[in-house]
């Protein structure tokens, strides 16, 4: 009786083998691009600039459908987000303020997508989630007040990170082209569901960003290693 039972036990070991290898679970990786900004209800919007950075990481392809037509493909990935001040002049209490300089944001992005690949085509789309690793502020303003003579001040404590939500969920949706050798090209659209500043920071950028989200358009090539 023993014996049966481990000898079934067995097969289904081995079937349960068989069949993640039949499904062909294939690892990555991915590198391209960010072209980020803010969204959400944000103040003097005009003098804030689109900004490119860098995004990468690994993922994993299992999938649903034997085929390949539909899978399941969790991503670890590092993106830069954030944008740039331009040089614009807006009115303050302190009178006229113009801002220069990048603010830069390193996360790591968790994007789980449902995948669907019908003749190479691509299309995905998931939840995301980021955490926040640091800042990097240098921004510069300007500011000539109505009497008197124009000061310039630099960002202070430019890694400075506790005024900021350092967990965030989002989404992410895209379309693409992938090769039979695992090679692919996407465009991606990336947001957020919640503001990055904390709710109480009525400080941060003068309060201009206060109710504000990240955003971001992602070109990128990946790279799925055949399975054996």
């Amino acid at each position: 009786m023993k014996k049966t039972a481990m000898l079934a036990a067995a097969l289904l070991a081995t079937a349960a083998v068989s069949s993640v290898q039949a499904q062909s679970v294939r690892i990555g990786l991915r590198a391209g691009a960010n072209y980020s900004n803010l969204a959400g209800n944000i103040k003097n919007e005009d003098t804030y600039n689109n900004k490119v950075g860098f995004m990468g990481g690994v993922m994993l392809n299992v999938p649903i459908i034997a085929d390949g037509f539909l899978s399941l493909q969790p991503e670890v990935l590092y993106s830069q987000k954030g944008f740039e001040n331009k040089p614009t002049e807006y009115t303050s209490i302190l009178g006229t303020q113009k801002r220069e300089g990048s603010v830069n944001y390193n996360y790591i992005d968790v994007p789980v997508l449902l995948k669907v690949k019908a003749a190479g085509l691509v299309f995905e789309a998931g939840p995301q989630y980021s955490y926040l690793l640091n800042a990097n502020n240098q921004t510069k303003t300007t500011t000539t007040p109505t009497i008197g003579n124009p000061t310039v001040s630099e960002a202070e404590n430019k890694t400075d990170v506790n005024g900021l939500n350092r967990n965030e969920l989002g989404y992410l949706a895209g379309v693409g082209y992938e090769a039979e050798n695992g090679l692919s090209l996407n465009l991606r659209y990336t947001g957020a569901f919640s503001d990055f500043v904390k709710s109480d920071n009525s400080t941060y950028f003068n309060g201009d960003l206060k109710n504000a989200r990240h955003s971001a358009f992602q070109l990128s090539l990946g790279y799925l290693i055949p399975s054996k």
